[in-house]
């Protein structure tokens, strides 16, 4: 069984990794990394392919995807609601980057008439292995990968979760018995808080800050974590307003109509039915005009309503900031953490509103990760991807040193056979 590494090697952006399956491969994701610029995944000829898997509809599992259905594809395997999401999220993409992207609209078409609904644990034949779907706790219909093939067991994680949300159930274990994982190490040093602290925490400064007259601003990934907040504050019955913008809206649409995807599906659509649909800009003025609370996207400030948002609510000291995504280094997210500053209008300037990080991950931390592979068997091959900062090598060395483990981080292009 061959492995080849074609992104998300030691970086955060543009998953792809090929399995042999007999004569061809099987693409396990093949997203996008979005920074500044547009990057791709190492190229694979579609004729060497013989299925994809995507793992949950995130853009950097996703977005390079439709490039296999230029001309023909191949049947594209995953678990609802990751197709119908997916759609929304590309078509964003096309609609935001098409000059950079070398693929149409109707290339996503092409590739939504190839998808092949799933259900967890229910085993399907890719070439000559076995694949089966587990669950990953991620976001609404992520999974595991677990490829089997001529008595060898391969799982690729993908991005997953073993502590429980308020939107899914945590990851299913299957560590034991496999001959080589690819684990993500997006959060190989630092752990998570505790959810239920977290949460109230969370919806204690939100109504402080409301409740001075202020406005909280909370950027969010457009896809899982928006509708999670709005599940939060739904949880704790937070009474004062909460608008919901962007693509957040599709995303939160799609939910209800995946009730089994979800941990509590009741929750949900209580927080879907008293949220305020933002429909346009007299919508978006009003919001930043009235305490209250606006989940939108994009969760790094990179774009979507959010930018209007920050224009708009950034230099008054009663209203706030609540990060609550991931930050890539480089990111206006970021540099508003890490310097109080956001570019408005061309110019970097600074920002009076209260900021806070609040760490609702939807990845596994220090300790979820050192638990995953202190559940391996000393056999198993351990590939450490989907981690910036030296992340990848640092939880790779932990793991040969604390574990005895045989643990590397490869670097793009590298293949590796087990």
């Amino acid at each position: 069984m061959k492995i080849r590494f074609m992104g998300a090697c030691q970086e955060v952006g543009r998953s792809a990794f090929a399995v042999s399956v007999g004569e061809k491969y099987v693409v396990l994701d093949y997203g996008v990394m979005v920074n500044g610029h547009v990057g791709f995944p190492m190229h694979i000829p579609p004729r060497e392919v013989e299925a994809i898997v995507l793992t949950h509809a995130h853009l950097d599992h996703i977005g390079a995807a439709p490039i296999f259905y230029i001309q023909g594809g191949v049947p594209l395997y995953g678990i609802e609601p990751t197709f119908t999401l997916a759609k929304i999220i590309i078509k964003d993409f096309l609609k935001l980057s098409g000059y950079y992207v070398p693929y149409e609209y109707i290339d996503l078409e092409t590739m939504l008439r190839h998808t092949r609904d799933m259900q967890y644990r229910q085993s399907f034949d890719i070439g000559s292995a076995s694949v089966t779907l587990v669950n990953a706790g991620h976001i609404p219909g992520s999974a595991q990968t677990l490829i089997e093939q001529e008595g060898r067991r391969l799982l690729y994680t993908g991005d997953f979760n073993r502590q429980p949300t308020r939107l899914v159930d945590g990851a299913d274990p299957e560590y034991k018995n496999l001959d080589a994982i690819i684990l993500e190490g997006t959060y190989a040093t630092e752990d998570h808080p505790v959810r239920d602290g977290l949460e109230k925490e969370f919806v204690e400064k939100v109504t402080e800050v409301v409740e001075r007259g202020g406005v909280v601003l909370v950027p969010a990934f457009g896809v899982g974590r928006s509708q999670e907040l709005l599940s939060v504050l739904s949880a704790y019955h937070f009474e004062h307003p909460v608008w919901v913008d962007g693509m957040a809206l599709d995303a939160m649409g799609t939910l209800l109509k995946f009730p089994k995807a979800l941990r509590d599906a009741t929750v949900f659509d209580r927080a879907a039915k008293t949220a305020r649909w933002v429909d346009g800009w007299e919508d978006r003025r009003k919001a930043t005009k009235n305490p209250g609370v606006i989940i939108s996207p994009a969760g790094m400030l990179k774009g979507g309503a959010s930018v209007f948002y920050m224009e708009n609510v950034a230099s008054k000291k009663e209203n706030a900031v609540f990060l609550v995504s991931f930050q890539v280094p480089g990111s206006p997210g970021r540099i508003l953490l890490d310097r109080r500053k956001f570019v408005i209008h061309g110019r970097a300037r600074p920002v009076d509103a209260q900021i806070e990080r609040f760490d609702f991950s939807s990845h596994g931390g220090k300790r979820e990760l050192e638990m995953t592979l202190s559940d391996l068997d000393k056999k198993t091959k351990v590939f450490i991807v989907h981690g910036a900062e030296g992340n990848c090598r640092r939880l790779a060395e932990w793991a040969n040193k604390e574990l005895g483990l045989n643990a590397i981080a490869p670097k793009t292009g590298d293949v590796h056979e087990i």
